[in-house]
């Protein structure tokens, strides 16, 4: 049977008498008519009079999925798992509610025992919560883990009744869910059974300005500025406006109130045959047994308008793509001194090295100083940094590098030079780091 967390000693919890309990609630999908939230906070506070936790806080996540989003991804309760030092405890209303995946519950543990933090579930089929404290036996770790497997278990069963009843929903034109493709919004379908897209005045308005705009000769880049700008949402956003929920969310480790244009996005909306009405199925056209495109709205745009903007942005691209590289070592390790950013892997064409680049403008940012370094100097300094700290001649793996919290920085170089600048990195520009000591 699951055991009862002792009390912590008085150095544990200096703010109350009783140990101090982070309520955490979590819902994948929030309607207006949902009662979930409220049956999850009677839920945690019975847990909390039950174990004699005082109940000090809440961090909810609604509309976030357990299954796609670990607890350290989500908005809200990922900035308490960085402040371990404010509770006790963290207790949620089922265990489903904190993960729906056995390697989610693993890193859950981890933590606990890292940072001498309880962790409490509700069980409604039982009189008393499932409590696992930092000195859990492996009964109540092992009880934990066969919860999180039978949760994974229903997660992906729901998961195959939802993509089926969705194919059932493509064949017919009828909404099923999801993000709303740019330009419409949600509709009552003309049948009167569920849902279908009309077009959105607002948004259709911006779309027709953003193809002028590309006819006219501006990048995909400027067009982003423009719309940054404007102030005008991006899709996600739009779609969270109507939807009535709070814009922004959690991206690459980062908390935005509201998200950016880029070019990508951009691409991505003007090369989508929505624009036309039709239903689209992993970026195709869905048809019919007679191979006719299954329509979803009204189009935004005529489809000899739709391929003229195809011809355009075709055009522009010359058609060589070089092949990614799709092991390079110092993805998520190397940083631009300018803004803070990542920096990423591009190739060369006609050589055989490539760089590490600032890529702020993709992110929709503008860097003050963005920097550049061959790859393959940035990947022999790195490693040679890392074997001078840690003592040792094996390979080195990018893996490596992010569990012991290796950060290089790179500073913009200067322009111009000679023959010694083929000699190998300025390494005054670069910056090694440990964690947080250099």
């Amino acid at each position: 049977m699951p055991k009862r967390s002792p009390k912590p000693s008085p150095s544990a919890s200096t703010l109350t008498e009783h140990p101090r309990a982070l309520g955490a609630v979590r819902l994948s999908y929030l309607t207006e008519v949902t009662t979930s939230p409220d049956r999850q906070r009677a839920c945690i506070q019975q847990c909390t009079e039950q174990l004699g936790f005082a109940l000090i806080a809440e961090a909810a996540d609604l509309g976030v999925s357990a299954r796609k989003m670990s607890p350290f991804e989500r908005p809200s309760l990922s900035p308490w798992l960085r402040r371990p030092d404010e509770y006790d405890a963290i207790v949620w209303s089922h265990v489903d509610r904190a993960v729906r995946s056995v390697a989610h519950m693993s890193e859950l543990i981890e933590w606990s025992q890292q940072h001498a933090r309880t962790l409490v579930f509700g069980l409604p089929e039982e009189h008393q919560p499932l409590v696992v404290t930092p000195q859990a036996d492996g009964d109540a770790i092992r009880l934990c883990m066969n919860l999180a497997y039978a949760a994974e278990q229903e997660a992906r069963a729901i998961s195959a009744r939802l993509t089926s009843a969705h194919e059932a929903l493509r064949a017919t034109g009828r909404y099923g869910g999801g993000l709303v493709p740019f330009g419409y919004k949600k509709a009552p379908h003309p049948s009167g059974a569920g849902w279908c897209l009309a077009p959105d005045p607002e948004t259709v308005a911006v779309v027709r300005a953003i193809v002028d705009d590309v006819h006219s000769g501006l990048s995909l880049v400027a067009i982003a500025h423009k719309l940054e700008t404007a102030g005008v949402l991006v899709p996600r956003d739009r779609h969270a406006q109507l939807q009535g929920r709070p814009t922004g969310g959690r991206r690459h480790g980062r908390d935005f109130e509201r998200f950016r244009w880029t070019a990508g996005s951009l691409c991505k909306i003007l090369r989508t045959p929505a624009l036309m009405g039709h239903r689209v199925h992993k970026g195709k056209t869905v048809r019919d047994p007679e191979g006719a495109p299954v329509l979803i709205g009204p189009p935004l745009l005529t489809e000899e308008e739709f391929q003229a903007l195809q011809g355009v942005l075709s055009t522009r691209s010359n058609g060589i793509h070089p092949k990614r590289r799709e092991t390079s070592l110092l993805i998520r390790v190397a940083h631009c001194a300018g803004c803070g950013g990542r920096m990423y892997f591009a190739a060369r064409q006609a050589y055989a090295y490539g760089d590490y680049t600032c890529r702020a403008t993709a992110r929709g940012t503008t860097c003050p100083a963005p920097a550049t370094i061959r790859a393959d100097w940035l990947d022999d300094y790195t490693v040679s940094r890392y074997r001078e700290a840690f003592a040792t001649d094996g390979e080195v793996t990018r893996e490596q590098l992010l569990r012991d919290g290796i950060r290089v920085t790179v500073t913009k170089g200067r322009p111009g030079g000679g023959p010694e600048r083929l000699a190998g990195p300025d390494t005054s520009r670069l910056a090694f780091t440990i964690g947080s000591r250099p």
